[in-house]
């Protein structure tokens, strides 16, 4: 499966501010960009922290885009994914509308209660770990699903799951003109952080954009790439 992390940050690498609510970091070239890479995914997954902090749609607005979709054979929106292990996505979650099919992602201690609350027609609702989603095991549900391409949109503790499993293909980060500090806030990748090996990113392209820049990065996890160790000292 080909998985591409798509990001905006700004320039210090801030998602959002320390209270994690959205900020509007790129513009309209950007959310145009970010409408052509859903309309040509798969499925685009986040986490459930950025269901509760911005409640996504996650589907593609353009309609010529849409209309491409359906000319070429493809259902009319990509799936939605969602990783929550604990099942604490709301049941009135505009992703959850039907306005495309969606997958849960949750891990066998989720509540009984909250899954019965976010059943139903179009949501799918697969357990993939113990205690928490195991993504390997994530992937292999969405292949059987029919998922070739992901598209993972955040946010920081997906995202570095995602590299620290060795499952990030490609990295795209829009990077904005300003900056939004904080020590808590949330970056591009947060969980436990890397202390000795590195994933190994290579500069494949470079866009200016609404005042800013995207970079394209080639994520290299093979065993001649891998992850580049720490330097001492």
């Amino acid at each position: 499966m080909d998985v591409l992390v798509n990001a905006a940050m700004s320039a210090d690498g801030k998602l959002s501010t320390v209270r994690r609510e959205q900020v509007a970091i790129s513009g309209p070239d950007d959310f145009a960009r970010v409408d052509r890479l859903r309309a040509g995914s798969d499925a685009v997954a986040v986490g459930v922290g950025t269901v509760l902090a911005d409640d996504p749609r996650l589907t593609v607005k353009d309609a010529a885009l849409v209309e491409r979709r359906r000319e070429g054979g493809e259902p009319a929106q990509p799936m939605r994914v969602v990783a929550d292990s604990r099942a604490r996505t709301p049941p009135d979650a505009r992703v959850l509308d039907d306005d495309a099919p969606t997958y849960l992602l949750v891990s066998e201690a989720a509540d009984p209660d909250r899954l019965g609350a976010l059943r139903r027609p179009g949501v799918e609702v697969a357990a993939v770990g113990e205690e928490r989603v195991a993504l390997e095991r994530a992937l292999v549900a969405l292949a059987d699903a029919g998922v070739a391409s992901l598209l993972v949109e955040g946010g920081g503790e997906l995202v570095f799951s995602f590299l620290e499993a060795g499952l990030v293909d490609r990295l795209s980060t829009f990077v904005g003109p300003q900056v939004i500090g904080g020590r808590d806030a949330p970056t591009l990748a947060d969980g436990d952080g890397f202390l000795e090996r590195f994933p190994a990113l290579e500069l494949v392209d470079v866009d200016r954009l609404d005042g800013g820049v995207v970079l394209h990065w080639r994520v290299d996890d093979g065993p001649e790439g891998g992850h580049r160790p720490a330097k001492e000292g």
